[in-house]
């Protein structure tokens, strides 16, 4: 069974309804490699809550782990396997379209999207060799500085702008 699968089955969906869950991050890009997580992202407008439900449904699960961030927004996140396949459910009390993740995501599925394949193939063998998502997408694109805000910016560009990047790293 393949992640989709497993994720369809395991409970997940519907215990994250309430949550405006989505899958995020390697799987859905189709940049996943051994080890990868599948990465999900929700609206908990109450930490506590989210992470008293995480408990009681998935307490269970092998490799099981929570945690909460002591400051800021006070995030949840949980880690288990299911199918010996790896989770990671992350919450926050902001609105998932707001979240880095979500906007990381999105820019990166844009950026693939408008790419050829020889970027999608680039960003996979860096993720092979171990890089991060984030990373492997700002090596191979050229972009100088810290990764991750670098793709945040990117986040609100325009198609025709990310052309651009994507034309100058020689991805057109």
């Amino acid at each position: 069974m393949d992640w989709r699968g497993i994720l369809a089955t395991s409970g997940l969906p519907d215990v994250l309804a309430a949550y405006d869950a989505r899958v995020v991050g390697t799987f859905p890009l189709g940049l996943d490699v051994a080890g990868s997580d599948v990465d999900i992202i929700c609206h908990a407008p109450e930490p506590e809550v989210f992470a008293q439900e995480l408990w009681a449904c998935f307490a269970g699960c092998e490799h099981f782990a929570l945690r909460q961030w002591a400051h800021g927004k006070r995030a949840v996140i949980a880690q288990f396997s299911i199918c010996d396949l790896p989770f990671e459910v992350f919450g926050a009390p902001v609105p998932v379209i707001m979240q880095a993740g979500w906007r990381h995501f999105e820019v990166e599925e844009r950026l693939l999207a408008l790419g050829d394949g020889a970027l999608h193939a680039a960003v996979r063998a860096l993720r092979r060799s171990g890089v991060k998502t984030e990373p492997a997408f700002a090596q191979v694109l050229g972009l100088a500085g810290d990764p991750y805000l670098q793709l945040l910016d990117l986040a609100s560009a325009r198609d025709a702008q990310l052309r651009g990047i994507l034309a100058q790293a020689g991805f057109a």
